[in-house]
């Protein structure tokens, strides 16, 4: 068998389409619809409390009797200064005038890194999904221990060889190649190292020479057309988020799903704006104002995230989605609106493989 067959009997999959776990906008529906049209489900649980991690699961596993992917972030946890706080909170101060509330006096880490979640980490081991991917760096050896005995498949995402390098040396499963085009948070671990921004293709055809585990393409993949260029460059399965984010299934609200449909989705840019650490979405008005000439630095991750969260719920009472953060990968304007089954159907009926 080739790599792709093997992942496929592996995972227990019948097409090489793997739904990104997109924090936020993935859903138990979305996850089930995706694994019960073949593909693979995930779920994002980088931004949950343990009782929702637990009851997204739970949900997930009563709509599908197959496999889906829990995904989890490993940042290292947030290195607090005040000074940059207040700053980045000054800076913003006319943002949250137009919003009609006054700054907040602080901000906090809204959400604990996986590394440090144990409660987390026992639950993941006590429902035990199919597969638990990992964001950002990876947890202790012992956890990867620890789930390998469980028999849970484990990914974790590479923006560059050396990630990838650093990750099968750990005993992970399956890398994920997460090109510069792909929307939501750059999988970097160090956000102070040189970023060489890779396009899919090419960390796909490094990671091919360099790597023996199977690799997933991420990034800039929109269709079946892609999806076969991208199994073509040695990927055994490819992995979509911007492309389910109109399916009827996610969580995406009202505002996010104009903009994607909208001229608008043509302009996405890398920004650390709206959280603190790189990440892909529609520009809008905050990323321009948060990346003028002689802005602060931000008030790093996940910090920033607080300041966008409570920026955005302020101004959309207002009927204001500018300060949204409004994820999506450079191939957004070819995103369908299409049942999640339909749209897997359609990306396999394209790729032809």
């Amino acid at each position: 068998m080739n790599s792709r067959e093997t992942l496929l009997k592996r995972l227990g999959i019948k097409h090489p389409v793997i739904q990104a776990p997109m924090a936020g906008v993935a859903t138990p529906q979305l996850a089930a619809a995706v694994t019960n049209a073949g593909g693979l489900g995930s779920l994002g649980l980088g931004a949950s409390s343990t009782d929702q991690a637990r009851e997204m699961i739970k949900q997930t596993q009563a709509l599908t009797a197959g496999p889906f992917n829990v995904n989890v972030f490993c940042h290292q946890p947030a290195l607090r200064n005040a000074g940059t706080e207040a700053a980045w909170l000054r800076h913003l101060a006319p943002l949250f005038a137009e919003a009609g509330i006054a700054p907040p006096s602080s901000l906090n880490e809204i959400y604990t890194s996986f590394i440090e979640d144990k409660n987390t980490q026992e639950a993941l081991l006590e429902l035990k999904p199919t597969v638990v991917s990992f964001h950002f760096g990876l947890p202790a050896a012992e956890y990867i221990a620890a789930l390998k005995k469980a028999g849970i498949y484990t990914m974790a995402t590479a923006t560059c060889p050396a990630e990838a390098a650093e990750i099968e040396a750990a005993g992970i499963d399956a890398i994920v190649a997460q090109g510069i085009e792909a929307g939501g948070h750059r999988g970097i671990f160090n956000t102070d190292a040189t970023d060489e921004r890779l396009s899919t293709a090419v960390l796909v055809r490094l990671l091919a020479r360099q790597a023996t585990l199977p690799i997933i393409a991420a990034g800039g993949i929109m269709d079946g057309f892609a999806m076969k260029a991208a199994l073509d460059l040695g990927a055994a399965a490819v992995q979509f988020g911007t492309a389910f984010v109109l399916c009827p299934e996610s969580s995406a609200n009202n505002a996010y799903r104009e903009t994607l449909k909208s001229g608008r989705s043509t302009q996405t840019r890398l920004t650390k704006v709206l959280s603190g650490r790189p990440a892909r979405g529609i520009v809008n008005r905050l990323i321009t104002f948060g990346e003028e000439q002689n802005s602060p630095p931000t008030a790093g991750y996940p910090v920033t995230y607080d300041a966008t969260k409570r920026l955005n719920a302020a101004a959309s009472k207002l009927g204001n989605h500018e300060f949204a953060a409004q994820w999506a990968g450079q191939g957004a304007p070819l995103a369908r609106e299409l049942p999640a089954a339909e749209l897997v159907a359609l990306i396999m009926e394209e790729g032809r493989i």
